[in-house]
């Protein structure tokens, strides 16, 4: 059973800086993407970053130049590095992981952490 463990939410003010991880655990498991979406109230699920195992990424419009992704393979880690903050990037941060197997895709989320940026 894949799961996926998120850590690092919390209360920040603009400007500010926080750092998701996300952590994936499961037998032989070794996912060919993880990132991270976000979904605020009342919005739609967005792409907030996202990171295949070879290193190549991709990021949502409204976090370029801000947001870093990055990832430990040997771990199994992706991690998201928020600086500059905004009220706009409160949401719930959820972890995503896509693995492909003999041509099946398989998709698996995380709970969610709570972001908050207000002053």
């Amino acid at each position: 059973q894949v799961r996926l463990v998120e850590s690092g939410g919390g209360l920040v003010q603009p400007g500010g800086s926080l750092r998701l991880s996300c952590a994936a655990s499961g037998s032989a498991f070794s996912p060919n993407t993880m990132g991270w979406y976000r979904q605020a109230p009342g919005k739609e699920r967005e792409l907030v970053a996202v990171c295949t195992s070879g290193g190549s990424t991709n990021y949502g419009d409204a976090v370029k130049g801000r947001f870093t992704i990055s990832r430990d393979n040997a771990k199994n880690t992706v991690y998201l590095q928020m600086n500059s903050l905004k009220p706009e990037d409160t949401a719930v941060y959820y972890c995503n992981a896509i693995t492909i197997v003999i041509a099946h895709t398989y998709e698996y989320w995380g709970q969610g952490t709570q972001v908050t940026v207000s002053s």
